[in-house]
């Protein structure tokens, strides 16, 4: 990821999620699990979105903008979701000055899943997907 700094914005760029690629070990209420986004999936997900919003630490209170506000670009390439934002709200800016702007994240609901094991634990290979949200 990589983060500008401006006197009123944040201007932040990097990959949301690699497509193809495995997860670190998640959990759900039914226990430990990895997860795969295929290829097409995030471009499938942006065809059809209203909206995707970003937001700080996934909190729906804190909506940072979004592709419709204009200060938010999503798409899927051969590595995965790509993002561009410039955010101008005050505790990201200082978050990014303090050097605590480190990673993406996505909040999604699956569509198409297919459901496999890999290296022991329960693997959900995601084809298709709603999008809503990037933090």
């Amino acid at each position: 990821m990589k983060v500008k700094i401006r006197a009123d914005s944040v201007e932040i760029e990097g990959y949301v999620n690699a497509i193809e690629r495995a997860s670190k070990p998640l959990m759900s209420r039914i226990g430990r699990f990895i997860e795969r986004i295929c290829t097409g999936a995030f471009k499938k997900a942006l065809s059809r979105a209203e909206d995707v919003h970003i937001l700080l630490n996934h909190d729906w209170n804190r909506d940072l903008g979004s592709l419709k506000q204009g200060n938010l670009q999503l798409e899927e390439d051969n590595i995965g979701l790509r993002a561009h934002a410039i955010i101008t709200d005050p505790e990201v800016i200082e978050d990014a000055r303090r050097g605590n702007l480190v990673g993406w994240s996505f909040g999604f609901k699956d569509r198409d899943v297919e459901n496999a094991t890999e290296d022991g634990l329960p693997l959900r290979k995601v084809r298709d997907l709603d999008l809503f949200e990037v933090s």
